[in-house]
Formats: C-alpha cells, sequence, structure tokens
C-alpha cells in the first residue's frame, strides 16, 4: 500500500455506505406513490462546461470581464432571473434581451454535452419498469431536446419522459415551483418522490417542494456545496442500481 493511499477499512466503509445509500434508494424507489424528478445540466447531461463558455463567450464579445465564480453563479437557475439580481456590467439591460442572447451564443456551437454516467441506462429503466419519471429543468425545451439527442446516443430510441421546463413556470428554481409542477405532471405526493440534482438551487426548489429523498450529484459542486440533499454522488449509476435491484427483489 503506497503511501496516501486508501486502507482496506476505508474500502471497506466506502462499500459499505455506498450499499447503504443503494439500499434506502431501492426501498423508497419501490413504495407506492413513488417516482423521480430529474435536472437536466449537470444530472443527465454534463453540459455546465458548455453553458458557462457560451455566458463567457457572450460577456467577453461584449468586452465584460466577468470572473468565473460570477459566471457560475448563473448554473443550475433561469439566467433571466439571475441578471436583474446579480450585479454587474449588465446593470440597467433588459434580462429577457440577454437571455435571450446567451441562448443564441449556445446555440451557435456544435459541441454535444457529454452524458452523465447511468442517465441514459436510468430513464430508460423507468420506462420498462414502469416507475414514474419527468425531467425539472431550467432550460428552454429546444436545449432539453438537444441533451436527450445526447442521451439517445447511448440508448437509441429512447423516449422523451414528461417535462417541466422554463417556458411553463413563472418562477424559477431555487423556487419551489418547477418541483411541485413536476409533482403536479405525474399525479403524485411530491414526499414520495426522489429527486436528483446537481445545483444548489435545485435542491433548495426540490425541498421547498416537499420531495421526500434528495439526491445532489457532485458534477458540478463539492458535496459541502450541496446542502439540503440527503446525499452526494458522483453520478447516477448507484440509483440504477437500486432501481433495478428494488424491482427484482
Amino acid at each position: 500500500m503506497t503511501a496516501g493511499s486508501p486502507g482496506l477499512s476505508d474500502l471497506s466503509g466506502r462499500e459499505s455506505a455506498a450499499t447503504d445509500v443503494e439500499a434506502a434508494l431501492a426501498a423508497r424507489l419501490a413504495r407506492p406513490g413513488a417516482g423521480l424528478l430529474l435536472d437536466l445540466d449537470g444530472t443527465l447531461v454534463d453540459s455546465e462546461p458548455l453553458q458557462r463558455a457560451a455566458f463567457a463567450d457572450y460577456f467577453a464579445e461584449r468586452g465584460w470581464d466577468v470572473p468565473d465564480a460570477v459566471v457560475r453563479q448563473f448554473m443550475g437557475r433561469r439566467a433571466v432571473e439571475v441578471f436583474p439580481v446579480l450585479d454587474g456590467p449588465w446593470r440597467g439591460e433588459d434580462p429577457v434581451a440577454l437571455t435571450d442572447a446567451v441562448v443564441a451564443q449556445l446555440g451557435r456551437t456544435d459541441a454535444v454535452p457529454a452524458v452523465v454516467p447511468g442517465a441514459a441506462e436510468l430513464l430508460a429503466l423507468c420506462a420498462d419498469v414502469g416507475l414514474p419519471a419527468a425531467i425539472v429543468t431550467s432550460a428552454r425545451r429546444e436545449w432539453v431536446e438537444r441533451a436527450l439527442a445526447a442521451l439517445r446516443t447511448q440508448v437509441p430510441g429512447l423516449a422523451a419522459p414528461p417535462m417541466v421546463t422554463a417556458e411553463e413556470c413563472v418562477e424559477g428554481k431555487p423556487h419551489p415551483e418547477p418541483y411541485e409542477r413536476g409533482a403536479r405532471l405525474l399525479g403524485l405526493a411530491p414526499d414520495g418522490l426522489v429527486a436528483a440534482e446537481d445545483a444548489p438551487a435545485g435542491i433548495a426548489s426540490a425541498r421547498a417542494a416537499g420531495v421526500g429523498y434528495v439526491v445532489g450529484l457532485t458534477t458540478s459542486n463539492a458535496p459541502h456545496e450541496l446542502p439540503g440533499a440527503d446525499v452526494a454522488l458522483p453520478d447516477l449509476r448507484l440509483v440504477v442500481a437500486a432501481l433495478a435491484g428494488g424491482r427484482s427483489s
């Protein structure tokens, strides 16, 4: 064993913790009234690098020097709601026009977002076993379609699940409205649902909506940056294992 390597007890502890989380998820997903509410960016597709690049490129075109730490504050939220409350060189400009410009910037790239491990399998498995699932995102529907195309490269023919997008909500995350709409879309009580989110704003939204169990993904933030999550996972593979195991037992 080399210096700095985990010992056997460390590895055993991690395996035990993973087993406990899988069992807890399996139990929740097997309950009557269970369902999944899934964020999109950073949860199903690792698109934050593309999103941040679009903001940075647009700001650079305007001649604005905006630190990356500021750009990150747009992640997981609707930009139209962030621009008016976040101080910056855009002060006094129309937030709708600013948001449209960033979306247009993103549309000019042909880059495909990377799929988060387990994401495509999870959506396919939900359909196979009949577990209700919906996407709850701060993105517009056109970006959801682009993300679904990326997911279909792994699972051809993957059906689009029901979805709540930016266009449907009066208030975006961290307001509870997106996840409240997601629960109503599935026709289920929020406290019986499991949500998966990578952003603090999304976790806050799910919690405020009364979602019973929240999985925080560390694709975009460290575990300590995801307050309110019941568990922090690197991707969705453990959720896939929990659903497959719970439905086969």
